[in-house]
């Protein structure tokens, strides 16, 4: 007998058979909104060189405009954001971040837990995909998103031409809630600077939030899912994109067309920022 899966899968290979992988054309390319961590030009002096003006051309009238951030500037940005006083930032590798998240409980959940889940993939990937908090299966086998979502999540990504070896793959969180709850604030306060510290090593090009929770916990504001997707929301200069998370697709059907669109715009703007 058919089972959900198969029909979301099989509703995914019907619109790839319709229109093909992506459809660039079809798909608007949306606005980048800036959110209260955007790379509006309001950077601490002390971390930052500004360089907004050519100050021989400004003297003779000639303004110069701003240039924007290199790329390495919003990773120093965000390595910036680890509390000084954490381990984390003398850790040059994720191989030592993950050993660090293995060995040093920071919260409760982090003793009660099976296995940590720090991330699996490409550790240069251009596309980070971000989940909230581990489940059942996550926490079982120590890696994100196995069991039916994360079959479904791997599918998605091929329907766009991305392998899981192709892009990196964590989540907010390390560690399960009981009951797989959603993570409280003090738990993601202790956990967000070890997501930091893999983003700064990383260098992702875009991020894909799948859900509510990792797309509010990165990007600093509450809001709900159906106001957040469809369009693209700024992380110190990365593109961010939410959409559902691929246990909604498998609870709710109707979740599946605009996953569809939003993957195929994180599809377009990828190609984009990686041509």
């Amino acid at each position: 007998m058919p089972t959900e899966l198969d029909d979301i899968r099989a509703a995914f290979e019907h619109q790839i058979a319709q229109y093909g992988p992506f459809l660039y054309g079809s798909v608007p390319q949306g606005p980048m909104v800036h959110g209260p961590n955007a790379d509006t030009g309001n950077l601490d002096q002390s971390k930052v060189d500004q360089g907004n003006l050519d100050q021989g051309s400004a003297a003779q009238g000639k303004a110069t405009a701003a240039p924007q951030p290199s790329s390495q500037n919003r990773y120093d940005r965000i390595a910036a954001l680890v509390p000084s006083d954490s381990p984390l930032n003398g850790m040059n590798s994720l191989e030592e971040v993950s050993n660090y998240v293995a060995n040093s409980p920071l919260i409760d959940l982090d003793k009660t837990r099976l296995n940590p889940v720090f991330g699996i993939g490409n550790s240069k990937a251009d596309l980070l995909v971000l989940g909230g908090a581990p489940r059942a299966d996550d926490d079982k086998n120590g890696e994100p998103f196995v069991g039916a979502a994360g079959q479904l999540l791997t599918q998605i990504l091929g329907a766009i031409d991305f392998k899981r070896t192709d892009v990196y793959i964590t989540h907010v969180l390390k560690s399960r809630p009981p009951g797989d709850r959603d993570p409280l604030p003090e738990e993601v306060n202790a956990h967000i600077p070890i997501l930091q510290k893999q983003i700064a090593l990383i260098q992702p090009k875009i991020i894909l939030c799948v859900g509510i929770i990792s797309g509010s916990f990165l990007l600093g504001f509450e809001s709900t899912i159906e106001d957040m997707r469809g369009t693209f929301h700024d992380y110190y200069g990365i593109p961010v994109l939410v959409t559902y998370h691929p246990e909604e697709l498998l609870q709710n059907a109707s979740r599946k067309r605009p996953t569809w669109e939003d993957v195929q715009l994180l599809r377009a703007k990828y190609n984009e920022l990686t041509a």
